[in-house]
């Protein structure tokens, strides 16, 4: 990796007149934005579909994209809604919580609208984009008869016989991702143009009702009726004295290893073709992972079991010889995942916060490798300034005198030094790539994290509008990313 900077800010968080970012104007100008101020690479969350508890981390299709981010001013610029329709898309509420609920229905109907306003010329493009891509239809199948059968589909097989049935509302749902691709692809085009890198994500797991669970049951751990044997989630860590009970269904990893891991190496691919590196969430899950049972009221009752590992990644370097991959390689460690990493050659993580927790730590900033990605914080950390408020006296201390830092914290601010005195540290650091959340770059405090790991409710909300990102101190961004070699 050449050494670079870049800033983590979802296209939910983006300032958008329409409840939620988009790949609208707003997406462009933030691609302004990064490029004056020196950085190179804008990584975003997952941009599939959501879960019930609207995370991106729980999709119910590994492939398919979140249509809440398609931008409702430019399918009024292509004729594809009225200008009543356009306005009906305008939220009134607040400009810095996304409301999923109101969002959800709102976007449901203008979408469909837009399916209906399109020409046949259009309608057959998306069919035959759709056709191509090897997974639109079924996907848009799967929808159809979810919508039709009060929210749970139809075995696959039978859904598949009478799929004529459904191909209606099935042709809405491939249209609706047609309109996905074509707007992420132009806005990707975008950025690329001002070299502007996009870094994208994969999770690792999918909710209980995705589509692949669906069609593909076989590949993971489910009983006669389909219901998940074991979830997954994590033991005991830094964010949960109890663990974490995510709920999702565990793959069958020797039933994937039979077929060469084809849904993998056909979903990594698929994020190669999205994005321009791919961050892979909980990695550390393919070197072994928490498996829990499925009646278990704790994440306390899981065991680890053993992953893929290597068998994976050479099934995938057959294919793909050199992917630009990076390991989200946090959580409870062992060495199982520090061999895996070494295996791959992939480029792990550091988070400073993690770094001043006491001891010894790979994540203290003199120990990062130049093989690293660099974070202030991640989507599910405090924000820097949270952070450091939340720290105790002598974590502080130990922080100052660690980084040589003799201001008084207690002053604060927009850009109070010492968050800033953070972000140099980490930039000064060997990493190749350094990072940091948006709501870093402005000083901001807990209210603003992005998400809470353990607490289901009120995350994933976070919205910046366009006067915070034009206060900005962009000349002080251009000046450490000069000064630390990473313009």
């Amino acid at each position: 990796m050449k050494r670079s900077a870049g800033v983590l800010m979802n296209i939910s968080s983006l300032p958008s007149p329409y409840g939620i970012g988009t790949f609208g104007k707003s997406a462009r100008l933030f691609c302004d934005f990064l490029a004056a101020g020196g950085f190179s690479v804008w990584q975003v969350l997952p941009l599939g579909t959501l879960d019930q508890g609207f995370s991106p981390y729980a999709s119910d299709g590994a492939f398919a994209g979140n249509p809440l981010y398609i931008d409702p001013e430019l399918l009024y610029q292509e004729g594809l809604i009225t200008r009543k329709e356009l306005d009906s898309a305008l939220y009134t509420g607040s400009p810095y919580t996304v409301d999923y609920v109101w969002l959800t229905e709102n976007r449901n109907a203008l979408l469909k609208n837009a399916y209906h306003h399109a020409s046949p010329a259009l309608k057959e493009a998306a069919q035959e984009y759709a056709k191509k891509s090897g997974w639109i239809e079924d996907y848009a199948l799967f929808r159809a008869c979810k919508d039709t059968n009060t929210g749970k589909p139809i075995p696959y097989a039978e859904a598949i016989s009478h799929r004529a049935d459904y191909e209606k509302a099935a042709s809405v749902y491939a249209f609706i991702q047609y309109l996905f691709e074509k707007q992420w692809a132009s806005l990707k085009a975008y950025a690329n143009t001002l070299g502007i890198q996009i870094l994208g994500d994969i999770p690792v797991y999918l909710a209980a009702g995705s589509f692949e669970v669906w069609a593909h049951p076989e590949q993971f751990l489910l009983d006669e009726r389909h219901n998940p044997t074991k979830v997954a989630g994590v033991p005991p860590d830094y964010f949960s004295e109890d663990g974490q009970l995510w709920g999702n269904p565990i793959y069958n990893w020797e039933a994937m290893k039979q077929d060469g891991f084809r849904f993998w190496i056909n979903r990594i691919k698929r994020a190669l073709s999205l994005y321009d590196m791919v961050r892979i969430d909980h990695f550390r899950g393919l070197a072994s992972y928490w498996a829990i049972p499925a009646d278990a009221k704790s994440a306390k009752e899981g065991a680890f079991e053993k992953g893929p590992g290597m068998d994976l990644f050479n099934a995938l370097f057959a294919e793909c010889p050199n992917p630009n991959i990076i390991a989200e390689d946090l959580g409870v460690f062992g060495e199982d995942v520090v061999e895996l990493l070494r295996d791959t050659g992939f480029p792990g993580m550091r988070v400073v916060q993690f770094g001043f927790l006491g001891g010894e730590s790979s994540h203290l900033p003199h120990n990062y490798p130049e093989n690293a990605v660099a974070y202030t914080g991640t989507h599910d950390n405090n924000t820097l300034l949270g952070w450091l408020w939340e720290l105790t006296p002598e974590e502080r201390q130990f922080l100052f005198d660690y980084m040589g830092y003799h201001g008084n914290f207690a002053e604060g601010g927009y850009d109070a030094p010492c968050v800033r005195a953070v972000i140099e540290m980490v930039w000064r650091t060997h990493a190749a790539l350094a990072i940091l959340p948006f709501q870093d770059m402005c000083g901001f405090g807990k209210d603003t994290r992005m998400n809470i790991p353990g607490v289901p409710e009120a995350n994933w909300r976070y919205r910046a509008t366009q006067e915070v990102i034009d206060g900005v101190d962009l000349n002080y961004f251009q000046k450490i990313n000069r000064l630390f070699g990473r313009a």
